[in-house]
């Protein structure tokens, strides 16, 4: 009798878990529906769901790759009943079925893929600052994206605006296509390759040797030069894994973090934060105050560059007053001669 018991049991613990499979399988299936209650048989499988195809994607809520983190997953299935708590054969079922697609799609690999940039996790904390509710026009947010980032990026390093002559080469890197073991690796015979690599790879090229190297940083210092190539090289980061690294002093002196080998400076954080709030409270007030497109244009354009601006310049100031606290402190004239032996 506990026997039949155990089995029966089982038997239902089975068919949940299909259950939940095929209920997971009509919200995935959806990616581009609507989903409604229906009548229980009505809908594919025997899930208590049904698709309405060629409407809008509201009941799925899949987002941006078919992940198993995606939390919109989870809301759609306890919309139909299937949660850890209440029905846990159901959403062991639900959540197999997601596994299984999320591996075939690289549904979380998308995320890794999406935001696995300092650029792109910048512009996502842009666009939520500065979203459609705030700012409803497309070309309106699009030009102010770009005003605020224009200021930012070229404070991450990897492009100097004011040496257009040596394609915008930062202080201290060679140009990626000059001859290794050349005498100056600061000139390159390839321009069109260096700025392709500089503003749309993100390229710094390697750092110059120290000589070199301390002819545009006049302020650069053996230990300096030696420790931030020990770090560039050597360090492994966060877990050991080289994803995300950082040091107090670069060959400028200033803090800085990389993520993936792009620099990620103060004043480029600065830019971009200070940026997309300026950028935000002048377009609601623009909005409050009834302005016409162009107003609004204008105004929240100028708000955008200027707030990324003093940013910037907030993130230098931080930089300068970090690197006089990382100079050694040498004693002054009346010192050194107070404690010398006569």
């Amino acid at each position: 009798m506990k026997k039949e018991n155990l089995v029966q049991q089982l038997g239902s613990i089975w068919e949940d878990i299909k259950l939940g499979a095929r209920k997971a399988d009509v919200i995935q299936a959806g990616q581009k529906g609507v989903y409604t209650k229906s009548a229980p048989g009505t809908s594919a499988g025997g899930a208590n769901v049904a698709y309405k195809p060629g409407a809008s994607s509201v009941g799925s809520g899949l987002g941006y790759g078919q992940s198993i983190l995606d939390p919109r997953f989870k809301q759609s299935l306890a919309a139909e009943g299937v949660t850890l708590r209440g029905t846990p054969a159901q959403f062991l079922g639900a959540y197999t079925s997601r596994l299984v697609v999320d591996a075939a799609n690289d549904g979380t690999r998308t995320y890794w893929w999406r935001y696995n940039h300092p650029l792109a996790v910048s512009q996502a904390g842009v666009g939520l600052g500065i979203n459609e509710k705030v700012i409803p026009s497309p070309t309106i947010r699009a030009a102010t994206a770009l005003a605020i980032a224009a200021p930012a990026i070229s404070a991450a390093g990897t492009f100097d605006i004011t040496n257009p002559e040596e394609q915008f080469r930062p202080e201290g890197y060679a140009q990626s296509y000059s001859p290794k073991g050349a005498e100056d690796r600061r000139q390159t015979g390839q321009p069109v390759q260096e700025m392709f690599e500089r503003f749309f790879l993100g390229r710094t090229g390697d750092p110059l040797k120290y000589e070199t190297a301390k002819q545009d940083i006049p302020s650069l210092t053996p230990q300096r030069y030696g420790n931030y190539m020990n770090y560039l090289y050597n360090d492994k980061g966060l877990l050991g894994l080289g994803i995300i690294k950082g040091t107090t002093e670069n060959l400028q002196g200033n803090p800085e973090v990389r993520m993936l080998g792009f620099p990620v400076t103060l004043p480029m954080v600065g830019g971009f934060t200070a940026g997309t709030v300026a950028a935000r409270q002048a377009s609601l007030a623009l909005n409050r105050a009834g302005a016409s497109p162009v107003k609004k244009l204008l105004g929240t354009i100028a708000a955008a560059a200027g707030g990324s601006v003093a940013g910037v310049a907030a993130g230098n100031l931080t930089n300068a007053a970090i690197a006089a606290g990382n100079r050694p402190q040498l004693p002054t004239a009346s010192e050194y001669y107070s404690s010398t032996p006569q």
